[in-house]
């Protein structure tokens, strides 16, 4: 960490530039004999990716950015806010520091919180931007997490663990066990200091895959953003066998839709079919994740068009987790009922249904947008048919 960045003017010429193009900053080299315009430019690229993922950090005064690496690879301000409402207590060690913004927002919910980073620049930078964030609850310790658990020696409530997908001879990786710190190898380890644990993970991990690899599961979180999965967060309760509680998380600007289950349930869970009545409820992209497909019906008495659509149905409007739609008319996918939606404009979504997007625009004709939505799908019967429905007021 170059103190020297820190200086007033060099902040201020990383301010002033944060819209100039890197490759003319490079060509016209650094103004500061003291400082290279590769970490001037370091600087600027890692203030911008943080403009609308860690709004706090870009607009507090003398942070010190890594390398935009790192930005990308850390929790949004979103996310990190969302993970530090499932922990409560006195202590919490993340293992795993990486550039602190979910240690920050744990500072918020536990008396003392340790930030372990074996990258001592890092753990540097983090110890300064807490100072400049004014926080004062947060340790930092620049050594790898499982060494200063062992070594400390101390017990805390959680211990939560962000684990590295860029193995060093396998490139990204998904599997827990492909992970640096390869968690389900040093589980026991983990539970010898503290009785609970949360693991992030890549929303790419297949949810019956981590199961396998994991015990003491009490509950799995799904994540998204503006319906976009950002990640997965595993509660693991020393000592615990019983059933899993799946929560599918989507956070908007104004409000959060949240829907959770049992996982036993689920399995269990009976649902009705039906043709499309009233109302037409897609799943959002959190609800997808989960596989909550049963759960969803029968506890909000929704009955789904096709047991593998995933597209579901009632007469009375009700509170969905992700889009609701009016039913307005039901075609048969013939070419005698294609010809109302030749040349027209409607948003387009296929589910169970053999053409792509793409394919039917083009032989239909059919442009981009409008007030129109047609949903292209299988009926409980398998006959293909398209679902023309609006926005309800």
């Amino acid at each position: 960490m170059n103190s020297d960045i820190l200086n007033t003017e060099i902040q201020d010429f990383i301010s002033d530039n944060l819209n100039t193009e890197p490759t003319s900053l490079v060509l016209r080299g650094s103004p500061f004999p003291h400082i290279s315009i590769q970490k001037l430019v370091e600087q600027i690229e890692a203030k911008q990716k943080c403009k609308s993922k860690l709004p706090i950090w870009y607009a507090a005064k003398n942070i010190y950015y890594p390398n935009k690496l790192n930005i990308e690879q850390t929790s949004s301000e979103i996310t990190a806010a969302y993970k530090s409402e499932l922990v409560s207590g006195k202590s919490l060690i993340d293992i795993t520091g990486g550039f602190g913004v979910d240690t920050y927002y744990f500072s918020k919910q536990i008396d003392e919180v340790v930030h372990c980073e074996i990258n001592t620049e890092l753990s540097e930078i983090v110890s300064h931007n807490n100072n400049q964030l004014q926080i004062s609850n947060v340790e930092t310790i620049a050594l790898n997490g499982i060494d200063y658990l062992r070594s400390n020696n101390k017990n805390y409530n959680w211990i939560y663990i962000d684990p590295s997908r860029r193995h060093n001879s396998k490139g990204k990786v998904f599997m827990l066990k492909d992970c640096i710190p390869n968690v389900p190898e040093h589980l026991n380890t983990f539970f010898t200091y503290a009785d609970n644990i949360l693991i992030k993970t890549s929303p790419l991990l297949d949810i019956s895959l981590g199961l396998k690899e994991l015990t003491g599961v009490k509950e799995i979180q799904i994540v998204a953003v503006n319906n976009e999965v950002k990640e997965l967060l595993w509660l693991l309760r020393k000592g615990y066998d019983n059933d899993i509680r799946i929560t599918a998380a989507n956070i908007k600007k104004d409000s959060k839709d949240v829907f959770s289950f049992l996982r036993h349930h689920e399995a269990a869970a009976k649902i009705e079919l039906s043709q499309p009545l009233t109302y037409l409820y897609e799943p959002n992209a959190a609800i997808l994740k989960s596989g909550g497909f049963n759960s969803v019906a029968t506890d909000l008495g929704l009955t789904k068009i096709h047991m593998h659509s995933h597209l579901y149905t009632s007469n009375q409007r009700v509170a969905f987790p992700g889009r609701c739609f009016k039913i307005e008319t039901v075609y048969s996918f013939s070419k005698k009922e294609m010809k109302a939606l030749t040349k027209s404009q409607a948003n387009i979504t296929t589910r169970n249904f053999p053409e792509s997007v793409k394919d039917i625009r083009r032989k239909y004709k059919i442009k981009d947008g409008g007030s129109n939505y047609l949903f292209f799908t299988t009926d409980h019967q398998n006959n293909r048919i398209i679902i023309k429905c609006t926005k309800p007021n």
